[in-house]
């Protein structure tokens, strides 16, 4: 953004503003990369020059630039289209109707605007880019915790559904068993709360 300084109507400097990449962001791009992500994509209402000089200096795959809330969220609904999941980061309220449209929505905690924090599935409370991969991890192994605890409860009641027929079960067993296994799931589940990253918000 230029800034143009004048005196008694005359001109005598311009000053150039230009928000400052954050440290580490090509690393961890990368590092988004080797953990699976196929495509990143800025979306920006800056100027093309301005986001084409950004897009190289990091590398990112590709950059939208000029955009308007409404062209955030018609962006968002064409990389969908491609039948991948897509996330995105945001935290300007400009950013909340896309943060709506993602299949997962990042909101940036602590400068994040409300409606960004409200709309979002997750926060990151630190404000720091380098929790994103962690951010996937977590994802991942919430998912296969809740797979692990779905396949141990019905396999637990299918057991007890085979013998009970045969009379190897009674009540109180079936009763224990099933408190046993629901609270061996809770456990299991427990096992997530290392210390995180990132804070899930209620939408």
């Amino acid at each position: 953004t230029a800034v143009f300084i004048g005196s008694e109507g005359s001109l005598i400097g311009a000053i150039t503003l230009e928000d400052r990449i954050r440290p580490g962001l090509p690393e961890i791009l990368e590092e988004l990369r080797r953990k699976g992500i196929r495509r990143i994509v800025m979306l920006t209402g800056d100027n093309k020059e301005t986001a084409r000089g950004i897009a190289e200096r990091i590398g990112i795959d590709d950059y939208r630039a000029e955009q308007l809330p409404q062209d955030k969220v018609r962006a968002i609904e064409e990389l969908k289209a491609s039948g991948r999941g897509v996330a995105m980061v945001g935290d300007g309220i400009n950013d909340a109707p896309a943060l709506a449209a993602a299949s997962v929505g990042i909101a940036m905690g602590v400068i994040g605007s409300d409606a960004a924090l409200e709309t979002a599935d997750i926060a990151l409370m630190s404000d720091d880019l380098s929790r994103l991969p962690g951010v996937l991890d977590l994802g991942k192994r919430a998912l296969r915790t809740i797979r692990q605890n779905i396949g141990f409860a019905l396999g637990t009641k299918a057991i007890f559904l085979a013998l009970a027929p045969l009379g190897f079960v009674n009540l109180w067993m079936a009763v224990a068993a099933d408190m046993g296994a629901s609270l061996l799931v809770i456990f299991n589940g427990l096992r997530l709360l290392a210390p995180g990253t990132a804070a899930k918000r209620p939408r």
